[in-house]
């Protein structure tokens, strides 16, 4: 068995092509030598069918179910299979410790006790509730040269955004 074994894995060995019985490759080529010759004989590539366990096997259609039951590869996928399902098994047995950290943020509690008013444009500043000056109002500073203002409302199309558009 283990003779067999290690001839499969020799990278030097001659296999014969599915689609070209002519056709003896190296081992270590073979996958590639497939593709090609695939495509140059499209005719027999659609009288065949892919091995699920491995590529390599080229199985005609009728047969491709006996050679799935009794495909050498099948038993190492399986193996592979119930390595992963018993190591995943011993995985989920473990308990986690991880404890989510305490939190000493309240957002709800530091949006009430803002002191400033939100932004608005066009709307005079006010102090907020808590404010000592709460009702006087905040005097409007401009960095505009004297002569100029503040628009009154935005343009409907902004210069900056007229895709591209040279005026």
């Amino acid at each position: 068995m283990e003779e067999t074994y290690i001839d499969t894995l020799d990278p030097e060995k001659l296999l014969q092509c599915p689609y070209d019985k002519n056709h003896q490759i190296r081992a270590c080529r073979f996958p590639y030598h497939l593709i090609k010759c695939r495509k140059n004989h499209p005719d027999v590539a659609n009288k065949l069918a892919t091995c699920p366990f491995n590529a390599r096997h080229q199985v005609p259609r009728a047969e491709i179910s006996h050679h799935i039951s009794s495909c050498d590869d099948k038993s190492c996928i399986e193996q592979d299979v119930v390595n992963q399902t018993r190591s995943l098994g011993q995985e989920t047995l473990a308990e986690s410790t991880w404890r989510c950290p305490p939190c000493d943020e309240d957002w709800d509690k530091d949006l009430w006790e803002q002191t400033s008013t939100p932004f608005v444009w066009g709307t005079a500043n006010y102090c907020g509730n808590n404010s000592p000056a709460s009702n006087i109002v905040m005097e409007h500073k401009s960095n505009l040269a004297s002569g100029m203002r503040v628009p009154k409302s935005l343009p409907y199309v902004l210069p900056w955004k007229n895709n591209g558009n040279a005026q």
